[in-house]
């Protein structure tokens, strides 16, 4: 805790590092204010009360901010953009001119960037509708004309996309990952309701569940520090090189490999495939064929937080997820090839091919420990709820690990901030 308060002491005593920071907060003002505008025509408190006795629809809310249950013109919050992220991930490994594309650099990014924005549209004008036709079989929205309806999901859509662009704002403008941050002020935001929720529900009977529940949450928060913070050290050797006068080299450094190289961005993609079976079905009981009204009802029964079925594949999801995403971020062949342009080399290792052969080798090895313990703590909030008995408690374990992985993932952004522009002083005295 000193050592996050001591870096963020640091880095409001630099300018640039403190007008960064300060559009970060503002813009995330922007966002919870516009969190609370509501859509008319809802039944406001008869939603809150449908989200407090639907676990699943509750742990939705979560990944949305909290704007679900308000049912505010953000009500779809990230979960459009984040499914079409996945999918033009998964079309990069079907289509090689995407991949290509994505390794262009900085033009490459950006037209990644501008096809999952258009994909995003389709998805968040479904989604709407879907969440619309949930509503409608609650009771919680009456009939609405095909006007009302169209402008309904219209504001609905305009607003997931003004929040996506406040995301990329922050990313490109001020520290961390704009859509990880706004994600962690929705759940710190929802913390006060869930607290309520399971205070309202606290009595003598409940004190022995929710010690261990507490319990639980302190040795995953610490878990989840040493996991994050773990690395396997590689060293690498340069060689001494002679050019003109002056020589180069002969010194020894280290690769850092992340034993959790993918953050929470595989627990965010996990959960919004996770999702999709219920809302899915829930839209499809309407249908009046009874044979697809079946499987629907299949699905909503059986992709329950507290289920098997639905911790299964929450569990493998996380654990493929981690693993894609790794394979995106880290490319051992890049590094291998910057290894052996300046001259360095891994002890006992080949330059080039070999180099990235050991790489990937090793790589593969550590992310499987932390893709099994991400899993782990993606499904043990839901053991811990049928041990307590305390419904609310699923979405708050969820939401710890989302929320520590995040202020580490911000405060190490933030660290080499300092040390890149520490540097930069240190050069021009």
């Amino acid at each position: 805790m000193n050592k996050i308060l001591d870096t963020f002491k640091n880095a409001v005593k630099i300018p640039e590092l403190r007008n960064k920071i300060l559009f970060t907060a503002a813009i995330l003002i922007v966002f919870r204010f516009f969190a609370h505008i509501p859509i008319p025509g809802v039944d406001t408190e008869a939603l809150r009360r449908l989200f407090n006795s639907n676990q699943l629809l509750g742990l939705l809310d979560i990944f949305s901010g909290g704007t679900l249950a308000n049912f505010s013109v953000m009500a779809l919050g990230l979960n459009p953009y984040i499914n079409a992220s996945i999918i033009l991930q998964l079309l990069m490994i079907v289509f090689p001119k995407l991949e290509e594309l994505s390794k262009e650099g900085e033009f490459g990014r950006m037209k990644i960037n501008q096809y999952t924005r258009f994909l995003t549209v389709p998805l968040a004008v479904l989604q709407a509708f879907g969440m619309y036709a949930i509503l409608r079989s609650q009771n919680i929205i009456g009939f609405l004309p095909p006007v009302t309806l169209v402008a309904m999901i219209l504001t609905m859509t305009a607003g997931c996309i003004f929040l996506m662009w406040l995301g990329e704002l922050v990313t490109e403008n001020g520290i961390g990952n704009g859509i990880s941050l706004i994600i962690l002020v929705g759940i710190v935001g929802r913390l006060p309701v869930i607290l309520g929720q399971t205070a309202s529900i606290f009595s003598e009977e409940k004190i022995f569940s929710t010690l261990i529940f507490l319990a639980l949450a302190i040795i995953v928060i610490a878990a989840v520090v040493v996991v994050n913070e773990g690395t396997r050290q590689i060293t690498v050797y340069y060689a001494k090189r002679v050019r003109g006068n002056r020589l180069y080299g002969g010194q020894t450094t280290h690769i850092p490999l992340r034993v959790n190289q993918a953050g929470v961005i595989p627990i965010i993609f996990a959960v919004s495939l996770i999702l999709l079976p219920t809302m899915l079905g829930r839209y499809l009981e309407q249908i009046p064929q009874p044979q697809i009204a079946q499987i629907a009802r299949f699905f909503v029964t059986t992709f329950q937080p507290s289920g098997i079925l639905y911790n299964v594949f929450y569990f493998i999801l996380v654990i493929g997820f981690t693993y894609f995403y790794t394979a995106v971020t880290f490319n051992p062949t890049k590094i291998a090839d910057e290894i052996r342009k300046y001259g360095g080399f891994i002890p006992g290792v080949r330059p080039g091919q070999p180099t990235s052969n050991y790489l990937n080798y090793i790589l593969t090895r550590i992310t499987l420990a932390g893709a099994v313990f991400l899993g782990l703590i993606a499904v043990l909030p839901s053991l811990a709820n049928s041990v307590t008995n305390i419904a609310s408690l699923t979405i708050g374990g969820t939401g710890i690990l989302i929320v520590v992985s995040v202020i580490l993932e911000t405060i190490k952004v933030l660290e080499s901030q300092i040390v890149m522009r520490g540097y930069d002083k240190f050069i021009q005295q």
